[in-house]
């Protein structure tokens, strides 16, 4: 359960545009943060995620970009920021450091070790519970694919809903498996939050009763998953269908007039040179 207001609606997992020396370009990353926060139906703004080059990044680099973007947004929304370390005492430094940068949030990722070697479930729960301790703001569970080792059992989401700091971004990617882990959450804390993170497939997951969506895929076409979100929330699935057959990279490129290189780059994840090659050109921010 969080512990102050719940995260809804679309949150965007950003990117970071770099300089050629690989420093931040501050203000492409303020622009950026605010051509975001100016779309109606965003609920927040997610800082160092997978796609936001978090491996990339020292601890003050990654404590430095949150504070860019959340003085940019200056509260005007939520603002977390991705925790990617091996052990608890990282992990609580991390933290400590993003929330003197501003944050609202942050979004636990299990560490690489677990994605190697698995984990005992009692081992998550003290991680988590050692971060929230620690800093005593809201948690985001980044819940991993089924087949990955570093998987979450719907017993122990169950366990680490009834932790009082913790929401939940479900990428369980096995939609039998996706069910059973919102039912079990649901049935731990009915009011915990639960965010889809399925870029790939969000409609066939935002249909089960989630309450937004933690996705990079927001950063660049936000208003259409903002779309896609309204028309699930008002129970129009021709609407919704529609939406969803243009989030596809060949739908982006028929209706939005992207070239092939521009569809190559968002598959290949290269979102900074899609967003400066394509959105300046079109005076989107």
């Amino acid at each position: 359960m969080a512990i102050s207001d719940p995260f809804r609606g679309i949150l965007p997992a950003m990117q970071v545009p770099f300089d050629p020396d690989f420093s931040v370009d501050e203000p492409e990353l303020r622009r950026f943060t605010s051509w975001l926060a100016g779309h109606e139906g965003i609920g927040g703004l997610v800082t160092n995620g997978h796609t936001g080059e978090v491996f990339a990044l020292s601890a003050k680099g990654r404590a430095e970009i949150t504070r860019i973007v959340a003085d940019e947004v200056s509260g005007r929304l939520p603002v977390i920021s991705g925790i990617c370390c091996e052990g608890i005492n990282e992990a609580v430094e991390h933290a400590k450091m993003a929330k003197d940068a501003g944050v609202s949030g942050l979004l636990i990722m299990p560490p690489h070790t677990w994605l190697r070697f698995g984990m005992r479930e009692e081992h998550v729960v003290e991680y988590f519970s050692a971060i929230g301790r620690a800093v005593n703001i809201n948690l985001v569970v980044h819940v991993y694919p089924a087949w990955t080792k570093a998987r979450y059992s719907s017993r122990l989401l169950a366990e680490l809903a009834r932790l009082p700091w913790v929401t939940f971004k479900v990428g369980t990617r096995e939609m039998s498996k996706y069910d059973r882990d919102i039912l079990a959450i649901r049935e731990a804390d009915e009011n915990c939050t639960i965010l889809t993170c399925h870029d790939e497939y969000l409609l066939a997951s935002m249909v089960q009763g989630v309450d937004g969506a933690l996705v990079g895929f927001a950063s660049f076409i936000p208003e259409m998953i903002i779309a896609l979100y309204k028309a699930v929330q008002d129970g129009d699935l021709k609407q919704a269908q529609a939406v969803q057959s243009k989030i596809f990279p060949q739908g982006i490129f028929r209706n939005r007039g992207y070239s092939e290189q521009d569809v190559r780059n968002i598959l290949s994840r290269n979102w900074i040179r899609f967003l400066k090659d394509t959105w300046r050109q079109q005076n989107r921010f």
